[in-house]
């Protein structure tokens, strides 16, 4: 049977899964590059077949024929398509439920590695690009916004390339004060780092009197319990995540950092027996022994902690132990699943040093390895090269080709002690570099998101870390880098206005207040254990102990502290300059330095769609349904993607509706507070495990009921929606006699009541089904029914939302027969706070499937999730809510998904403001909800965008947006304004 089957000039690999991996044997003695490239094909064609068998789902039936390649790669004369988005569904992210062999599956044979290895550079570093754009996230490079703390440069070890490491008669102190790193991670945290990289010496203490007398004075029996101690203080007083770098440890020592930091690391660099040798880089080094390092590899493995491993390039070793080193780290992740990025380094010779003469590493042999990773690791590991070590727009451009995700740790505060002499670029200088490479530059944390996902973040991070991480991610576990949160009156996204079509800003920048030029640069001066950062290469080896920094050196850091972390609007980075705006015009940047910002911004203007998208956006105007994949897609959109979606979504509004934007003249009622229910996310339900929450439990008498609904008349509403907890003393009787009232005080009033778990509960008290019970609903005069307690339509995120709640099955069922019996509803999602974007696909083709057969749901209600006084929130359970991003798509895409199905997308002005409700209608929505009157779950929840909008001021908001306001009945009629003056 052959390996490969050409159609068309693409090579894809066939029936994959019955082929027997290629052995040394398969290879004879002698072989051309054209058997080479052959087997490399293989490997790329496997690696393309193995992601989408990773990313499909049995379980969904939503197929389609049809795709547009993320980008197409030639290697010698075969074309291979790039990541198909549109087929089969996305994957989860639970690597636990991985096996050794899933983790190796479609990867490389270790013989098949050492073929291909000799293959031309430009041919494995288009290989390697072909296999990276076959990730989930293939649009993205990452980086993390850190800041560097050096707790000791003592160091047993005498590494021959090594600046970093001291003798103690060059610091002032063997030791970073608790005061000093807490004073570099607040300043940190003030500019939107997320990561405090803890970097030290290996166990000093067993080297230096002065180390151990130290420790033993601040009263710590190790460095590693001071640094677990120094650690937990950034984690409890910032905030940032603790990364650790802390050398050789067994079991026991990585557990104790385990407990206060979201990831740790340690550099494989080489496994080359020669480099132990007198004359080799780690002679005199016995951290450096290959079986030691291994051992704290595989250790870290064993004690479940997310591990960041890596080569050094360029000491001595050859291409062939790096090859061998790389299989020796895929093995170990093979069998732990541990590991979340392959750190590919090259050497850089520093002056002072016995490698001081050496020559850095060639340029094509950082390629070759980081190709080389790529090949061997496959998609989904993240391949990461430092850029300050890789200066240059071409240089930095070509790693990314060659396979590299990730850009490592990036300060905009303080430099890298490890590599003083590389100065790390401006955030927008990388911007533009990485939008030149047809990529988006996103902020993570130090911990990936596949260990933070809804299964595997109890799994791999301490209870202690969690509430952090969660409060620093977004949906997709990248950082959030925003203030902003749903029912906040913290201010949008500076962009907000400017890039959906209007004028001008909503609110300021997003971020803290900027800290001084002279408070970066003392931080950073008075800090490290009182080293000095030298300047240049020569002068790296003779740190002393001096009190003032370089001048040019100052200046250099007062310019990395004009920098700050943020996201807009569009998720991407807003490029601002802390200075510039605080108008500190003496640590501006240069000029040069401000035409890489003016390109960089450039970069975030509109621009043409990935091909992906712009297939996804085709599909949706001829009418078909997308995969879960692609609708997954279309949420991570950032940039010209975001700005693709949410004009296409505005376009696909302007046919169904028009301008016209409805609103209705309501009110809500919720009657009782008092619920039997647990729901992690509700703030407004009072029960036993609610007694510390906010507000009295209460239930509204009857006559208070049909005393707001005659009320609510008076004042021209045409609607009451009717709500509450599932009182212990509530049955089918209670609805029933609450309707009867109200429809007795207001016969014409429409009565739009009753979630599907009171109607579930209602027909449960009563022993009858549900449609008899919705049939007695109906009779009593139930107009239509609130499409609530959906939250998220997927059983594994309401396993931790509502354990104890209607399932999915069961709130269809309500659904579908409330429209049997001739019962309208309305359609929500709850999203933001343990749930995914995978999640919220599955939700949106439920919601289309069930309207499909129905054809009752009048309209779509995101309902981004409110946090501040969550339960689940308080307990540090959850995220602060959905992105304005993610606000914004979550309406958009659920505009593109549900049509034509679902005519009538809805913004909440009470979860979102008016400002963010003014954004919202350029993206898709044509309805702005109802003026309520009084408003009581979302409140109680801390929102503060207060209870009511009248009539007026409602189509003031529409008409300011270029609309044209019309005032609605429940369904969707028009209704004319019965008094004026409401």
């Amino acid at each position: 049977m052959p390996l490969l089957s050409d159609e068309g000039g693409s090579t894809t690999l066939a029936n994959a899964d019955e082929q027997e991996p290629i052995t040394d044997s398969a290879y004879g003695t002698v072989a051309g590059d054209s058997e080479r490239l052959h087997v490399l094909c293989v490997i790329v064609a496997r690696a393309q077949n193995a992601t989408r068998i990773q990313n499909s789902d049995s379980s969904s039936t939503l197929q389609n024929s049809e795709s547009r390649p993320y980008e197409n790669k030639t290697i010698g004369s075969r074309t291979f398509k790039g990541r198909d988005s549109e087929s089969g569904s996305s994957n989860n992210g639970d690597s636990e439920s991985l096996s050794s062999e899933d983790r190796t599956s479609g990867l490389p044979t270790a013989a098949e590695a050492r073929f291909i290895s000799t293959l031309p550079l430009e041919t494995l570093v288009s290989a390697a690009g072909t296999i990276r754009d076959q990730r989930e996230d293939p649009h993205i490079v990452t980086f993390s916004p850190k800041v560097f703390i050096p707790v000791t440069f003592l160091c047993r070890d005498s590494c021959a390339y090594c600046t970093f490491a001291k003798p103690p008669d060059q610091v002032r102190r063997a030791y970073m004060t608790e005061a000093e790193v807490l004073e570099v991670a607040r300043a940190g945290a003030a500019v939107g780092c997320v990561e405090a990289l803890f970097t030290l010496g290996d166990k000093p203490e067993l080297r230096y009197e002065e180390a151990r007398k130290e420790l033993q004075e601040l009263g710590f029996p190790s460095t590693l319990h001071y640094v677990a101690h120094l650690a937990s203080r950034v984690l409890q007083c910032t905030g940032l995540l603790p990364h650790i770098n802390a050398g050789t440890m067994g079991v026991a020592d990585l557990v104790l950092l385990r407990h206060v930091a979201a990831s740790q690391g340690l550099m494989l660099e080489s496994t080359a027996e020669s480099l132990l040798k007198p004359a080799g880089a780690h002679w005199g080094c016995p951290d450096k022994e290959p079986t030691a390092r291994l051992a704290t590899i595989e250790a870290a493995g064993e004690a479940r902690v997310p591990f960041t491993s890596g080569l050094l390039v360029g000491i001595g070793e050859t291409r062939e132990e790096r090859l061998k080193d790389l299989l020796i780290l895929r093995d170990l992740h093979a069998r732990h699943g541990h590991i979340q990025e392959v750190i590919i380094q090259p050497f850089r010779a520093k002056g002072h040093t016995r490698m001081g003469g050496w020559e850095d590493a060639a340029a094509d042999e950082l390629l070759w390895t980081v190709a080389m990773a790529r090949i061997v690791f496959g998609a989904e590991m993240s391949i990461q090269s430092p850029p300050n070590l890789s200066s240059g727009d071409l240089a930095q451009r070509a790693l990314i080709a060659a396979g590299i995700n990730d850009w490592g740790g990036i300060s905009p505060l303080t430099v890298d002690w490890v590599n003083p002499e590389a100065p790390w670029p401006h955030i927008q200088e990388l911007m533009s570099v990485t939008a030149a490479s047809g990529k988006v530059l996103v902020p993570r944390l130090p911990v990936y998101p596949q260990f933070l996902s809804l299964h595997n973040q109890d799994k791999w991070l301490d209870p202690s870390v969690v509430p952090s991480a969660l409060r620093l991610a977004d949906s997709s576990g990248y950082a959030r880098c925003q203030q902003w949160a749903p029912g906040t009156m913290l201010p949008l996204p500076s962009d907000a206005r400017g890039i959906l079509r209007n004028e001008g800003a909503v609110g300021d920048d997003a971020g803290s207040q900027p800290i001084s030029a002279a408070a970066t640069a003392a931080v950073v001066a008075g800090t490290a254990a009182g080293a000095v950062a030298p300047a240049t290469a020569a002068a790296a080896g003779a740190a002393t102990q001096q009190a003032q920094l370089p001048a040019s050196q100052e200046k250099r850091l007062e310019e990395r502290g004009g920098e700050s972390i943020a996201i807009g609007a569009d998720g991407l980075l807003t490029g601002t300059s802390r200075y510039a705006a605080s108008g500190d015009v003496d640590a501006s940047p240069s000029d040069e330095a401000r035409r890489k910002n003016d390109v960089a911004q450039s970069s975030n203007d509109v621009g043409r769609a990935s091909d992906d998208v712009a297939c996804i956006l085709d599909r949706v105007l001829e009418g078909r349904t997308l995969s879960e994949a692609g609708i997954v897609r279309l949420f991570a959109a950032r940039g010209a993607d975001f700005h693709a979606v949410c004009n296409a979504a505005d376009e696909l509004r302007a046919v169904v509706s028009g301008d016209e934007v409805s609103y209705v003249v309501n009110r809500n009622i919720n009657y009782t507070n008092v619920c039997t229910y647990g729901c992690q996310f509700c703030a407004f339900s009072k029960g036993k495990s609610a007694d510390s929450l906010r507000g009295q439990p209460y239930l509204m008498p009857l006559d208070e009921i049909t005393c707001r609904a005659k009320e609510a008349w008076e004042r021209g509403a045409t609607e009451v929606c009717m709500q509450g907890g599932i009182h212990p003393d509530f049955t089918g009787d209670t609805y029933l006699s609450i309707l009867s009232a109200v429809k007795a005080a207001c016969p014409d009033m429409h009565v739009h009541a009753f979630s599907p778990l009171e109607v579930w509960h209602g027909a449960t008290s009563l022993n009858c089904s549900v449609p008899h019970f919705l049939r007695l609903l109906k009779d009593a005069g139930l107009g239509s029914l609130p499409g609530t307690a959906a939250e998220i339509l997927d059983d594994s995120v309401r396993a931790v939302l509502c354990p104890d709640k209607i399932s999915t099955v069961q709130w269809v069922e309500v659904i579908e027969a409330a429209h049997a019996v001739g019962l309208p509803t309305t359609s929500t999602i709850m999203f933001g706070h343990v749930d995914h974007p995978v999640h919220w696909a599955r939700h949106l083709l439920l919601l289309r499937a069930t309207q499909e057969r129905t054809g009752g749901i009048t309209e779509f209600v995101p309902l981004p999730f409110v946090h501040m006084q969550a339960p689940m929130y308080l307990k540090g359970r959850c995220r602060r809510g959905p992105t304005f991003r993610e606000c914004v798509l979550m309406h958009a895409v659920g505009r593109l998904v549900l049509h034509p199905h679902i005519r009538n997308i809805q913004a909440s002005w009470v979860k979102m403001g008016v400002d963010g409700v003014f954004c919202l209608l350029a993206a898709g929505c044509n309805d702005v909800g109802g003026t309520l009157m009084n408003e009581s779950i979302t409140r109680a929840a801390g929102a503060v965008h207060g209870q009511e909008i009248t009539p007026q001021r409602m189509e003031a908001i529409i008409t300011a947006a270029g609309r044209l306001p019309r005032q609605r009945t429940t369904l969707y009629e028009s209704a004319m304004p019965r008094f004026q003056n409401v």
